[in-house]
């Protein structure tokens, strides 16, 4: 193996210092951020320099080779990548989370492709849009999968189907090699240009049957006791965790901004900095007590995920309700100040070159994921809540 192959993947570099080493990246990460995000996807280099830091072997078993990191270190993570760049935030997160997705496979499919690469780069089509058909040896796979995040720099994809059979009620997860799935030029938004999200289409390929997900545990169990907790975090919990931690990191950067921005804007026709007004003052003191809230609130739920992964319970919808609105919140809370943030920072602050404008998009952009839809969760939550009430009143 080539000491350039080992720098590029992050092999034999510990855990211990991970942080920092994701840290010393950010300032390449926010000097590419508008480049990026002009290109419509991630930042060849910024990819390659985050390989090198190992981070997206943070989920990857130890016994592969991972790390299997905690998520409060999962959060420190995705906030330091999402404060230079949402975008690469999000994709980073997301990447680090689909090797995590793979312990749902068969323990020798794992062994097969760790023992090729220290973690893949995968996408995860999570809407069960395609349809399997049997065939001899596995399944003949097609569809076409929307919101492909990390698709234009994978190895690897994955994407969720139902089989076209009685005996297989709920979809399975499919994995195939990027060379099998065509990627239109689809993703042109408003926000998150940079991740480079375009649609995935496959055509009547072949997927060998240990390409596809185990049956059990279902998407709403933990995995069974005996193994590593990191196998057990509930499914949904875990996706609104890592889509919402690079919505804490776009407003703590879009506060920093503000607090720079206040020192140096002279008021219209007063001569006056902002920051000697007190309406500045006291916008810039909620802010801070608003983000300060989001990131606490966020680390209290991703520490509730990993104390359920500890125990021998099934994720039920009163376990995974409560968890998956709580930090629907975070991210409407994140939008809201962020949007409180624009508002006072002037006209200015809406060139389409400047940061908090962009940061603005994303978060708008980020929150409109099916996972923080706010009305379905409270709906899910309310109805749990409800039928405690019932079951306690007999």
């Amino acid at each position: 193996m080539s000491i350039d192959h080992v720098a590029a993947n992050g092999i034999g570099l510990a855990v211990e210092g991970l942080v920092e080493r994701v840290r010393a990246v950010a300032p390449l990460i926010a000097q590419r951020s508008f480049e990026a995000e002009r290109a419509r996807q991630p930042d060849d280099e910024v990819i390659e320099a985050l390989k090198g830091t190992g981070v997206f072997k943070s989920f990857v078993p130890r016994d592969f080779g991972g790390y299997e990191i905690d998520l409060d270190t999962f959060v420190d993570i995705g906030i330091v990548v999402s404060e230079a760049c949402a975008s690469t935030g999000w994709v980073t997160t997301f990447y680090m989370e689909h090797n995590w997705a793979l312990v749902r496979f068969a323990d020798a499919l794992q062994a097969e492709i760790f023992g090729r690469q220290a973690f893949v780069l995968a996408p995860g089509g999570v809407g069960p849009t395609g349809i399997a058909t049997p065939v001899d040896g596995g399944y003949e796979l097609s569809g076409r999968w929307k919101f492909g995040t990390g698709i234009v720099h994978a190895d690897w994809v994955l994407v969720s189907a139902q089989i076209d059979s009685d005996d297989e009620p709920m979809p399975r997860t499919f994995l195939l090699p990027r060379e099998a799935v065509d990627v239109p030029d689809t993703w042109h938004v408003d926000g998150m240009a940079a991740t480079g999200s375009h649609d995935m289409v496959i055509d009547a390929v072949h997927v060998p049957s240990d390409h596809v997900s185990l049956n059990v545990p279902s998407f709403a169990h933990a995995g069974p006791i005996g193994t590593p907790s990191m196998h057990r975090y509930p499914i949904i919990p875990f996706l609104a965790l890592t889509a919402a931690i690079p919505a804490v990191g776009c407003a703590r950067r879009a506060l920093a901004l503000f607090r720079e921005r206040l020192s140096q804007r002279v008021l219209f026709g007063t001569g006056t900095i902002q920051a000697e007004k007190l309406p500045a003052q006291i916008r810039l003191a909620h802010a801070h007590a608003e983000v300060s809230a989001a990131e606490s609130l966020l680390r209290a739920e991703a520490s509730k995920i990993e104390e359920f992964s500890r125990t021998d319970q099934l994720a039920s919808g009163g376990v995974i309700a409560p968890l998956r609105l709580q930090i629907a919140h975070v991210v409407r809370n994140c939008r809201n100040v962020i949007r409180d943030i624009l508002e006072a920072s002037g006209a200015s602050a809406h060139y389409q070159d400047h940061e908090l404008q962009r940061i603005h998009r994303d978060i708008h952009m980020m929150s409109a994921h099916t996972i923080f839809d706010l009305d379905a969760a409270g709906e899910h939550y309310g109805h749990e809540l409800l039928k405690e009430s019932a079951q306690s009143s007999e």
